[in-house]
């Protein structure tokens, strides 16, 4: 298994260097790992207090916040 860059609960943000696409204002905080068959494919569920939904994105698509 491909270990992740990130943990659940830790605080993160939109990449804008990678998506420059506007995107709803974080942050978000990892609430889930999802399984990666390689480093390309790291996947998390990522959660807003402003939004009542979680998204899935790439590992690529994702900073820590500061």
């Amino acid at each position: 298994m491909i270990p992740h860059k990130f943990a659940v609960g830790q605080i993160v943000d939109f990449d804008m260097r990678s998506q420059p696409m506007p995107k709803p204002q974080g942050p978000y905080a990892v609430v889930r790992l999802l399984p990666a068959d390689n480093v390309k494919s790291r996947t998390y569920r990522i959660k807003s207090d402003a939004e009542a939904f979680e998204r899935n994105v790439r590992e690529y698509e994702i900073v820590a916040a500061r």
